[in-house]
């Protein structure tokens, strides 16, 4: 029945975009389809706007990725949490909560979920950065292209960009009449639709609406509450307008709008025999975990309180385009809301006593961004991007926790005000010869509040400012049209930030705000293509250097934990990453990326000990005990491939076949802590199905995790929970069994 319930909701939303269609569809000549399939990443010239104008992908002195929508749905991503399954040096850690997932590439990523705290990898959405990580996580807009920028990007795209960023693109309005409708049911109880009408309204004005709809049942079972867990539930709406007066102006209205539930549960996937829940005597895994079969097949959870989120937010901007002599003024003004409740059990167990301690708490957040540039023509030898850049940012969180124990309630404030100046300019010296330079000079200042009610009311504030420079600098050379070699420098900046988090004091506050993180960056890279465009080899080796990476750790005094924000000495991030593309026939596309990665702490002492730990293993102290990671890896796997292919045979004059197959494997992951170590594992996806000749419909049948394959999504070590024994339990993944389902796709 509840299936029902959420097929007729999927119903309602492909209904209102046949809705949304104005009545002079009746007379529009039908519109072109859309590209359907994977094979939108093959050959000819794939345009990003990594450097904010449009350009050809291989002629960007950039580590960057794009991604077409059809190799999304090839490869299983349901939602931005899935986006590593494309593009090899992105790995997304989720959380029990979205706020604490880790966002990372080439290894590099900030975990943190104090208010304030800016992530290494910065997102965005048509150009308008996010203030808040969480806003992410949910189902992907009416995606046109994904691009990942590896690397430093803080020149053009400011701070919190210190290790790369995500640009989501998303559609824009048509010249003709169009429509796509999307859908998706699974086997595992998901469903997913989305809809989108685009074209004009007159001859200067065009629109696109568009709206999603996803709820998964989840893959955990708490026996506890007698539900599935480990689930999701979201809803979007998007439009925009674009008034185009002349063919010097250009303006678009953008607004959007999300809402959505998420229902945790980790499933404990070790426990040492006899270990008793914080140390009671009879309190064994049958009393704190009854009904529950402790091992690395496990999905039951016995939380006797619900643990997950409800959020929403909403937003939008304004872009002007503007055409004066040969030159584009461009304007962006960006507003963005968002509020997140989170909800935990903070314990999860049902122990009769100290077993019914919970988390509550909402994350706030507010930003108002403007943006000017103004830029050359993208045809001159000399072409120049010169701007200036403003943001205003505000946080807040309540939290709660208890009443057991690890008591606590306070009340934070964070603000973010950053004005920046940048240029970038790009000389063609000679035939073929490119050199590029870039600078960027921002202020910023930072200020908090944070009230310990549970301590007395203890009152802190306090602020901080900076004036920080970022730049870069490359050399391109095209020994052909589609052959050549870049070598770039560039540095990264990450704003400082205060620890807003449970255990906030005088000594924290009398040590001002954390240190800003910044980066150092050495690219060489190859752009290759060959046989009329027909293959494609990018390799781009890296070196890149950290100081005062922002990282948070678990410290752990007496039985209570806290969560403490911290500058990392050193950092190292190395490596080398490859992506082929090949089309031996008009109806056959193949592709293959991997990523090698040698990530290193180069100074870090005073790191805190792993939970169970002893001096043995290096932990040592007073009652706050410390490790020296100088020289050991960091949390990241060593390799990480991944391969697709797509088949589109003629079957009649009208129908084409679709095969696809994507491949996806992650060496084992090195961890500090023995306990939070997971194994390497592949994936196997494949579909089979038919489309239409001009693209108009599309349906595959498809497998995710063809093998059955158990992996983790993350592993966390709660021995403290158990009194130092070995417990651990672990947030699956979507695919972490075998399911299968149905996709499909309408363009009208």
């Amino acid at each position: 029945m509840k299936l029902w319930h959420h097929l007729c909701a999927t119903t309602i939303i492909a209904g209102a975009g046949a809705l949304a269609v104005p009545v002079m569809a009746q007379d529009a000549a039908p519109a072109p389809a859309a590209q359907s399939g994977a094979a939108d990443n093959y050959g000819g010239d794939i345009i990003v706007t990594a450097n904010k104008r449009s350009e050809s992908v291989q002629e960007v002195p950039l580590a960057v990725s794009v991604v077409a929508p059809g190799k999304l749905q090839t490869a299983g991503v349901s939602g931005f949490q899935d986006l590593y399954k494309v593009a090899p040096s992105l790995r997304i850690n989720p959380a029990q909560q979205p706020q604490s997932a880790n966002i990372s590439l080439r290894g590099v990523g900030t975990y943190a979920f104090g208010i304030g705290v800016e992530p290494s990898v910065a997102v965005l959405i048509d150009e308008v950065p996010l203030a808040f990580q969480a806003r992410a996580f949910t189902d992907l807009p009416d995606v046109e292209r994904l691009e990942v920028l590896r690397g430093p990007q803080s020149t053009l795209y400011g701070k919190a960009a210190s290790a790369g960023l995500i640009n989501l693109i998303t559609r824009g309005p048509t010249d003709k009449l169009e429509m796509r409708v999307n859908g998706k049911v699974t086997s595992d109880d998901e469903v997913a639709s989305s809809f989108s009408v685009s074209g004009p309204l007159t001859d200067t004005l065009g629109f696109i609406v568009s709206g999603s709809y996803s709820w998964w049942d989840g893959n955990v079972r708490n026996i506890t509450l007698n539900k599935d867990v480990n689930s999701r539930q979201a809803s979007s709406f998007r439009g925009k307008l674009k008034w185009e007066p002349s063919s010097d102006v250009a303006i678009t209205l953008a607004a959007n709008y999300n809402d959505g539930e998420t229902h945790s549960g980790m499933p404990f996937i070790n426990l040492a025999s006899g270990a008793l829940y914080r140390g009671r005597a009879g309190y064994t895994a049958d009393v704190a975990l009854p009904g529950i079969t402790v091992g690395p097949d496990n999905q039951q959870v016995v939380d006797n309180v619900d643990s997950g989120t409800n959020y929403h937010g909403y937003g939008g901007y304004l872009r002007g385009e503007f055409g004066i002599g040969d030159m584009t003024l461009t304007s962006i003004t960006s507003y963005d809301r968002f509020k997140l409740h989170d909800f935990v059990d903070q314990d999860q167990t049902v122990a009769p006593i100290d077993g019914n301690n919970i988390e509550r708490g909402t994350f706030n957040s507010e930003m108002v961004t403007q943006e000017v540039r103004l830029q050359s023509p993208a045809e001159d030898k000399f072409r120049y991007t010169v701007g200036v850049y403003f943001a205003d940012t505000s946080f807040n969180r309540p939290f709660y926790r208890g009443p057991e124990f690890s008591l606590a309630q306070w009340f934070a404030t964070a603000k973010q005000r950053q004005i920046a100046g940048f240029v970038q300019a790009d000389w063609e010296l000679v035939q073929g010869l490119t050199l590029t330079g870039g600078a960027r000079l921002q202020n910023e200042k930072v200020s908090y509040t944070f009230n310990d009610i549970y301590n007395g009311n203890g009152y802190w504030s306090g602020n901080a400012s900076d004036t920080a420079d970022t730049y870069k600098a490359s050399v391109r050379y095209e020994f052909t049209p589609d052959i050549s070699m870049f070598g770039t420098f560039a540095t990264g900046y990450k704003g400082q930030t205060y620890d807003l988090s449970t255990g906030f004091n005088a000594t924290r506050a009398a040590a001002g705000a954390i240190k800003p993180e910044t980066s150092k960056d050495w690219e060489l890279g190859l752009r290759s293509q060959f046989l009329d465009r027909a293959v494609t080899l990018n390799v781009t080796l890296f070196n890149t250097t950290y100081k005062n990476l922002q990282a948070q750790q678990i410290e752990t005094v007496g039985d209570t934990q806290y969560f403490r924000l911290t500058n990392v000495g050193g950092l190292r991030t190395r490596g080398i990453e490859t992506e082929i593309f090949l089309r031996p026939a008009q109806d056959l596309t193949l592709s293959a990326a991997g990523t090698y990665l040698d990530a290193k702490y180069t100074s870090f002492e005073g790191a805190a000990c792993y939970v169970g730990q002893t001096a043995a293993q290096g932990c040592t102290g007073g009652s706050v005990k410390s490790q020296d990671l100088t020289g050991e890896r960091l949390t990241s796997p060593t390799w990480n491939l991944q391969a697709s292919a797509d088949f589109t045979p003629a079957l009649t004059d009208s129908l084409r076949g679709v095969a696809q197959v994507s491949w996806q494997y992650q060496s084992a992951t090195h961890a500090n802590d023995p306990a939070t170590q997971m194994d390497a594992f592949h994936i196997v996806n494949l579909g089979i199905g038919v489309r239409a000749e001009d693209k108009a419909w599309e349906v595959v049948a498809f497998v995710n995790n063809v093998f059955d394959q158990q992996y983790y999504a993350t592993i966390i070590n709660r021995a403290s929970f158990f009194e130092n024994s070995a417990a651990a339990n672990a947030i699956l993944p979507r695919d972490f069994r075998r399911y299968g389902g149905v996709r499909f796709n309408l363009n009208f």
